[in-house]
């Protein structure tokens, strides 16, 4: 692309959908040429205030705004038939996440976009995955890259920094049913987490879930998840989130054959082990042992640019014609949708699920359950458009 600015239309004016408009407006080379929501008063009051065009359905906003990037802030259901429209079209893609609530409609998705590129060669598509920008996150992943622990043996997350109260759950009446959102804390909250443990291990082979159902909440779908994974290569991990718990906790323990590292409260400390940990189990003739070791925290740069504006300006970047990386592309949301799913497979089915997981089953268990909810939603509480929605993103300390 040779402009000098990119158009970008936004389709969803909720709270990420208003942050998305925030970041925008004052970022360079590109221009917001329409916002785009079913609620018409909201969409004209944003147009008015961003002096753009208002659009009320999003295949006008594709035809009719002449933009280039659409950014997909709107229910988690509608996210996959946004984008193809936009990818027939050739128009690029910036979605939020998830990339969709089920695994098929993922990779109907997925394999859209692939289509589109036959006719469109640089047709680009990337996920908001900004947490891979915090810097801690980042680090991590330098480290695990760089094989500073050896082979790995354990990770275990306790991710509970994810409070949300009734009112939030009150907000919209969409929100934390199996119709309007295909799921509770797994698909709106963790997809983040889901997508970095994915991104820091890889997908393990096999999946065990329990998940509870509006168990802190007056909601149908889960509140509280632990799960169990079991990777091929012998490492296992365990991921423990709530939206229920005040103050939370967010604490990342990976342990390796050569040193362990744990993330915890705005430090990240290395155990360095004075040897193999595997082999030492092997070789010594100690029936006991404890090794004291002190911990070295690891130096992060706090300040580095991170969150939505970065993973924006990375596609911007590129679509003007600079050789970067995007922070995550559109086709690496299958595998936190992946975990996701297989949790709640497992959960549902009350068995351990090997991954790939069954898309079909999964789609058949959440289709049940939309047919025969009887939850009554309470009526929604209206959402105040200014609200910061930075204090809902994740944070590492």
């Amino acid at each position: 692309m040779n402009a000098r600015n990119v158009k970008i239309g936004l389709v969803g004016i909720g709270g990420i959908g208003q942050h998305h408009v925030n970041y925008l407006s004052d970022m360079d080379n590109v221009e917001l040429v329409g916002v785009c929501d079913t609620d018409r008063e909201k969409a004209d009051r944003t147009a008015k205030e961003r002096g753009t065009t208002a659009y009320y359905d999003a295949v006008d906003l594709l035809e009719r705004s002449g933009l280039d990037l659409i950014i997909i802030a709107v229910p988690h259901y509608d996210h996959p038939a946004i984008a193809m429209e936009a990818f027939k079209r050739g128009v690029h893609v910036l979605c939020e996440k998830p990339i969709a609530v089920h695994v098929n409609a993922a990779n109907a998705m997925i394999r859209a976009y692939e289509e589109a590129k036959e006719t469109h060669p640089g047709l680009q598509f990337a996920i908001m995955f900004q947490e891979r920008t915090l810097p801690f996150y980042a680090k991590l992943k330098e480290l695990l890259a760089d094989g500073t622990l050896g082979k790995l043996t354990r990770a275990t997350w306790i991710h509970t920094k994810w409070f949300r109260s009734q009112a939030y759950y009150d907000s919209g009446g969409w929100r934390a049913t199996w119709a309007g959102e295909g799921g509770g804390i797994l698909t709106n909250q963790c997809p983040h987490t889901l997508d970095m443990y994915q991104w820091l291990f890889g997908l393990p082979e096999a999946i065990t879930g329990h998940a509870h159902i509006g168990k802190y909440h007056d909601i149908e779908v889960e509140d509280e998840v632990t799960a169990y994974f079991e990777h091929a290569n012998g490492m296992i991990g365990h991921l423990v989130v709530t939206t229920a718990e005040l103050p939370g906790t967010n604490r990342l323990e990976i342990v390796g054959d050569l040193g362990k590292l744990l993330l915890e409260n705005g430090k990240l400390l290395h155990y360095r082990y004075p040897q193999s940990m595997l082999a030492f189990s092997r070789e010594t003739d100690q029936r006991f042992a404890e090794w004291t070791i002190e911990p070295e925290e690891v130096a992060v740069d706090e300040n580095a640019p991170n969150g939505h504006r970065v993973v924006t300006r990375r596609l911007v970047d590129r679509l003007l014609g600079k050789d970067v990386e995007l922070i995550a592309e559109g086709p690496e949301g299958l595998g936190s949708l992946t975990l996701a799913n297989g949790i709640m497979l497992s959960a549902f089915r009350k068995r351990t699920e090997p991954v790939p997981i069954d898309g079909d089953a999964f789609q058949a268990e959440l289709e049940e359950r939309i047919r025969t909810s009887s939850f009554v939603k309470k009526a929604a509480r209206a959402q105040d458009a200014a609200e910061d929605m930075s204090t809902s993103f994740g944070k590492t300390n």
